[in-house]
C-alpha cells in the first residue's frame, strides 16, 4: 500500500517533467526534420518531407565553409577560456578564500555585472573596439568576451573558494606553504569539478557566440562557427532547409562535449550555494 501511495505521490512531479522533456525536445526535432527538406523550399509546420535530403548538411558545410570556421573557432575558444579561467580562478580565490579588502564590495559588483545584458552594450563595444583598430580581427571577439565572462566566472569560483574549509589553509600554512602554493598545489587541485564545470560553460557560450561575431567581424571565415548562419542569409530571402542543417552542424560540437563531461558539470552544479 505505502509504495502505491509513494508512486501515486511522485507522478505528478514525472508527469511535469515528461512535458518539460516534450517541449524541449520538439523544437529540435522541428528543425531536424526542416533541414531534411528540398534545398530552397519554405517547409511548413512539422512534417516529414517525401524524400530525405540528407546531403543537405554536406552542401551547408561547404556553403559556409565551415572547415575554415571550425579553425577560426577553436583559435578564438583556446584564447577565451583559458585565460578567463585563469583571472577568475584567481580572483574567485582572493575574494572567497583569501577575504581581502573590500571583498564584499567586489563581490557586489560582480553580482551587478551579472545584470548587465550584452544587447545594452554592443553599441558602445562597437565604438570601443573600432577606436581600438581591432574591427575585422578575431581580438575583436576574445577581448570582449574575455571580460563580459568575468562576472559569472569570478562569482562561480568564488562560490567554491568561499566553502572551503579554513583547516586546509591553516595545515598548509604551518607546513610552509605561501600564498602562490596555497593557490596552486591545494586550492586548485580540490577546485577541478568547478573548474570543470565553468569551462564547460564557457566553452558552450563562446562557441555558440553569434551577436558578436556578426557585428564586430566583417570577414565571415574570422568568426565562430555560429557566425556561419549569416552564410544561408540572401538579398532576397534564406534558405530554411539550409539553415537548419547549419544550425544542426554548429550545435554537435557543444552537445558532444556537454555528454562527454555533463558527470563533472552536474557534481559541480551540486556542490554548494552561493555565500555572500
Amino acid at each position: 500500500m505505502s509504495s502505491v501511495t509513494t508512486v501515486r505521490a511522485g507522478l505528478p512531479g514525472r508527469i511535469i517533467l515528461i512535458l518539460l522533456m516534450i517541449v524541449t525536445i520538439v523544437p529540435f526535432v522541428s528543425v531536424l526534420l526542416t533541414a531534411l527538406h528540398a534545398s530552397g523550399t519554405y517547409p511548413s509546420g512539422v512534417d516529414l518531407p517525401e524524400t530525405l535530403h540528407w546531403e543537405n548538411f554536406v552542401q551547408a558545410f561547404q556553403v559556409a565553409d565551415m572547415g575554415a570556421l571550425l579553425f577560426s573557432s577553436a583559435i578564438i575558444v583556446l584564447a577565451v577560456v583559458p585565460i578567463s579561467m585563469l583571472i577568475s580562478t584567481m580572483a574567485g580565490f582572493a575574494l572567497g578564500h583569501l577575504r581581502v579588502p573590500g571583498h564584499r564590495i567586489a563581490f557586489l559588483a560582480f553580482v551587478l555585472g551579472l545584470t548587465l545584458p550584452l544587447e545594452g552594450i554592443i553599441t558602445p563595444l562597437y565604438y570601443q573596439v573600432r577606436s581600438m583598430g581591432l574591427l575585422n580581427t578575431r581580438w575583436a571577439i576574445i577581448l570582449p568576451l574575455i571580460g563580459l565572462y568575468m562576472p559569472f566566472a569570478i562569482v562561480w569560483m568564488r562560490a567554491h573558494f568561499v566553502n572551503m574549509p579554513a583547516e586546509i589553509t591553516e595545515a598548509a600554512r604551518i607546513d610552509g606553504a605561501s600564498t602562490w602554493q596555497l593557490f596552486w598545489r591545494v586550492q586548485v587541485p580540490l577546485a577541478k569539478p568547478a573548474l570543470s564545470s565553468l569551462g564547460i560553460l564557457l566553452f558552450l557560450w563562446t562557441w555558440n557566440q553569434f551577436l558578436l561575431a556578426i557585428v564586430l567581424v566583417d570577414d565571415p571565415l574570422k568568426r565562430t562557427m555560429a557566425g556561419a548562419l549569416g552564410a544561408f542569409q540572401g538579398q532576397w530571402g534564406t534558405n530554411i532547409p539550409l539553415l537548419c542543417a547549419g544550425a544542426l552542424l554548429i550545435l554537435t560540437p557543444t552537445l558532444i562535449v556537454y555528454l562527454v563531461f555533463q558527470r563533472a558539470f552536474i557534481s559541480a552544479l551540486l556542490e554548494g550555494s552561493v555565500k555572500a
